[in-house]
């Protein structure tokens, strides 16, 4: 049995990963913390320095090529480099990437979200999903005239202040499952951002309809949720949860936001929207909408929408530049041919490594824990299925360190939370490369 603590000399930094780990000392002489995303620091064993990109594979600078589950962290729905965005941009390049006005290409992608989003009466575009959020709590409370935002523990809703709240809280400062205490995560956060935010339990149905018929009812602007919660163990509603928060906010009189930034786009062409049947009345997207260019949208009802032309500030220099919208356009185009085909692939080929894992599982006799969709899932080992955030933490995690690390060093990269995502260019070879990988790293951790 391999060392739990040292899966062996090719995979330390001297070996297999040598350039970046020589990569990474440079950088820390310049970039804070040698990343410009702490979302990207703490690689094991370092954080890896890429070199190219094509299809479903990425390969670093010491050559090494993985099948690739990160996508980008989820952006890169039709592959690294798909051809015809490329091709788009490229088209686009020397006319010019920001005028300080509109273009035709933005109206028409404004006209595609319509085609394909349920709630989606009129669009905003910006740069990122984190911005778009910001944007859907600041029309919550200009249209109700309340200040309580309501989220969900493990929902992740972008870094800003007034969201990043009881993300990943430490349970011993969490309180209580049914009352939990407002965490704010991050140094240099103002107290005060915990304030205006109602912590819930996700899939807590008492929770929910307490907190409705109780006495900060009429405070509540806007409830806010990954409609399927892909930060933390791509957890789905269970049934009649979503229903319950739709009918709930509608009679209060408030404002239902879904954070689609993962699952728009990605789960189905009209988002979790449309796969769940639950129509938000705001609804933010990014990711998978523009092929790994900085985009992001804020959809909804024309009522909301219209506020932004009535007091509400919602501005940036950067938005529907003109590269972004040519990728967004042509990605959406490409997912929508031929009756949505490329969704076909993508669930196909994600539910095939999904039964792939488990079965490997089985043979080996470990409890890894597959949940999820086709188009993204998480793995880590414990009993599941898993409901919410503290059952997500009670997983054990140290072991699904292990396994990712030793799926790395098999030309395996998927997401340091566990979570994979699935393109259309992944192809059944490197799912069969995929789960033989995958058999021999749950073989090698014990």
């Amino acid at each position: 049995m391999a060392d739990h603590a040292n899966p062996g000399p090719a995979a330390t930094p001297a070996g297999r990963y040598a350039g970046s780990a020589a990569a990474f000392e440079r950088a820390t002489g310049s970039l804070a913390g040698g990343v410009s995303s702490n979302f990207r620091s703490g690689g094991d064993p370092v954080s890896l320095f890429f070199e190219r990109a094509a299809g479903a594979h990425l390969v670093d600078v010491d050559g090494n090529d993985y099948v690739d589950y990160v996508l980008g962290m989820g952006p890169s729905i039709l592959g690294h480099a798909p051809a015809d965005v490329v091709a788009a941009v490229a088209d686009e390049l020397g006319r010019g990437q920001l005028f300080g006005g509109q273009t035709f290409a933005e109206v028409e992608l404004a006209e595609r979200f319509q085609g394909a989003i349920a709630c989606a009466e009129r669009v905003r575009f910006g740069s990122s999903g984190t911005e778009m959020d910001q944007a859907a709590i600041r029309l919550a409370r200009a249209a109700t005239g309340r200040d309580l935002i309501v989220k969900f523990e493990g929902h992740y809703h972008g870094w800003l202040d007034p969201l990043l709240v009881s993300v990943a809280p430490p349970l011993d400062v969490a309180g209580p499952a049914d009352a939990p205490i407002p965490h704010l995560p991050s140094r240099g956060q103002l107290a005060s951002s915990a304030d205006a935010v109602v912590i819930l339990s996700w899939n807590d149905r008492a929770a929910l309809d307490g907190l409705f018929n109780g006495p900060l009812r009429d405070r509540i602007a806007g409830l806010i949720c990954e409609p399927i919660l892909c930060n933390t163990g791509v957890i789905p509603a269970e049934p009649g949860f979503l229903e319950a928060a739709r009918a709930l906010t509608s009679a209060n009189g408030t404002v239902l936001i879904f954070d689609e930034v993962i699952t728009g786009f990605r789960v189905a062409f009209g988002g979790a929207q449309a796969r769940t049947g639950v129509m938000p009345d705001l609804a933010v997207f990014a990711k998978a909408m523009g092929s790994g260019f900085p985009i992001a949208a804020l959809a909804g009802s024309r009522a909301l929408m219209e506020l932004t032309s009535d007091g509400v500030l919602h501005g940036g220099t950067y938005n529907a530049n003109v590269s972004s919208i040519a990728a967004a356009n042509a990605t959406l185009k490409a997912l929508g041919e031929n009756d949505g085909a490329a969704y076909g692939h993508i669930e196909r080929m994600g539910a095939r490594l999904m039964a792939g894992l488990r079965a490997e599982a089985e043979r080996i006799g470990t409890d890894l824990l597959v949940q999820g969709i086709g188009p993204v899932f998480n793995t880590t080992f414990g009993r599941g299925p898993v409901r919410n955030y503290r059952e997500y933490f009670a997983t054990d995690r140290a072991r699904q360190r292990l396994f990712l690390r030793a799926l790395l060093d098999r030309g395996v990269r998927v997401t340091a939370r566990g979570t994979w995502f699935l393109s259309s260019a992944h192809s059944e070879a490197d799912i069969d490369q995929t789960i033989a990988a995958a058999g021999d790293a749950l073989a090698a951790i014990g």
